[in-house]
């Protein structure tokens, strides 16, 4: 593979700092891993790394979900903190660590012919850029168009064919939204409140109870309406985000609420009868898409303060972050309907809106999607105490 000059400058750089002769151990995490497609693309990106410096990574990326972010931010808080981090910013998430971080002006300052991104789009609050963005990214509602048409049922294009779909499909005992309250609940708790919320609704921040839009409590109430019909899973409450997406890509479910990385892992071979669109209004027309950049990659102040191995890790983010290194991790499928339908999706969607999730607090977050919205699916708790118990955890509080 032939070597961007971005990377010679790198390779100078360890070489300089006599990285290259002794070898440093780097640790790095991730959530390159499991069916995103993207996890092979980055194990070689380390291996080139390793191969054209003599430095080690020592990489523990996994899949994300709660457990992963809960694990990244513990390491943090007892100081076992990686090296560089692949991991959310301007969120809930990224405020834990930041003081633990580097800015990239500073990176910058040290290193100016690496020249790294600094993108307002992942400006923290503090005004400081901490992380090189990667991944934009979209939620929208997955479906399988063949099912649709063996069914003879519409595409859920409107909120009144999307519970005609859940009907027919399960009168024909098919599962209609694939979807685990137990694990993964965000991106249909996320499009639920969309469907009912006008752009300035949804990015409302709200600081109590009672400056809760009335369309977020009617998302909720959506929730509740869904699982009466018969949307869901039979075991949607105790099993596995894995299992039931796995259900969508066997054709065994029609539709999943779900975000761009969920299309890395739709099997080639099914790429042409799956499509993404946008979320449908509860009342009105048209559709809505969450969407943006939300994620990134730092250089943390324990490897930044560590003479032995500032170059070295410094380097690594250097060649993770090149462009053209960049470009195989946002790697997407690109044949079939679902790469036709997801330009479509973008193209068309005007103003992307941030999650409502990214903003809170981790109790928060928490307490909503994994409390609150299996209870209310169940009917244990209404949308009224479902938002009364996530504001008293003050989700939006700096």
């Amino acid at each position: 593979m032939k070597r961007t000059m971005l990377f010679v400058i790198v390779l100078a750089i360890l070489a300089a700092s006599g990285a290259l002769a002794e070898g440093v151990t780097l640790r790095t995490v991730s959530c390159f891993a499991g069916e995103d497609v993207a996890a092979v693309a980055y194990a070689e990106l380390l291996r080139a790394y390793e191969e054209q410096t003599g430095n080690v990574v020592e990489d523990a990326s996994a899949t994300s979900d709660e457990s992963w972010k809960a694990r990244v931010l513990s390491d943090f808080a007892v100081g076992n903190e990686p090296d560089v981090l692949f991991f959310f910013a301007c969120s809930g998430d990224s405020a834990p660590i930041l003081r633990k971080m580097v800015p990239i002006s500073e990176i910058n300052a040290a290193y100016p012919d690496m020249n790294l991104t600094e993108s307002d789009a992942l400006r923290e609050s503090d005004g400081v850029v901490y992380a090189i963005p990667a991944r934009p990214y979209y939620e929208g509602l997955f479906v399988n168009t063949d099912l649709f048409e063996q069914y003879d049922l519409p595409l859920p294009d409107t909120w009144a064919h999307l519970e005609e779909a859940v009907a027919g499909f399960a009168a024909a005992g098919v599962v209609p939204i694939a979807v685990s309250f137990s694990d993964i609940p965000h991106y249909l708790a996320e499009c639920a409140v969309l469907a009912c919320a006008s752009p300035q609704e949804y990015a409302a921040r709200p600081r109590t109870a009672g400056d809760v839009p009335e369309s977020w409590r009617e998302g909720m109430a959506l929730i509740r309406r869904l699982y009466e019909l018969g949307a869901f899973p039979e075991n949607a409450l105790n099993t596995a985000e894995s299992v039931t997406s796995q259900m969508f890509r066997d054709k065994q479910a029609a539709m999943q609420f779900d975000g761009s990385w969920f299309a890395n892992t739709i099997p080639a071979e099914h790429m042409d009868t799956v499509a993404v669109l946008p979320v449908p209004r509860y009342q009105g027309e048209g559709g809505a898409v969450i969407g943006g950049v939300s994620m990134g990659f730092y250089l943390t102040r324990r490897a930044w303060d560590d003479p032995d191995r500032r170059d070295a890790a410094a380097g690594l983010l250097a060649w993770l972050t090149a462009p053209e290194n960049l470009a195989k991790l946002n790697l997407e499928q690109t044949d079939g309907r679902l790469s036709a339908s997801a330009a479509e999706l973008l193209g068309g969607a005007g103003e992307l809106l941030g999650p409502v999730q990214d903003d809170m607090n981790k109790d928060a977050r928490e307490a909503w999607l994994l409390n609150c919205v299996p209870a209310v699916a169940e009917g244990r708790m209404s949308p009224e105490e479902c938002w009364e118990t996530v504001m008293a955890l003050e989700p939006f509080e700096e």
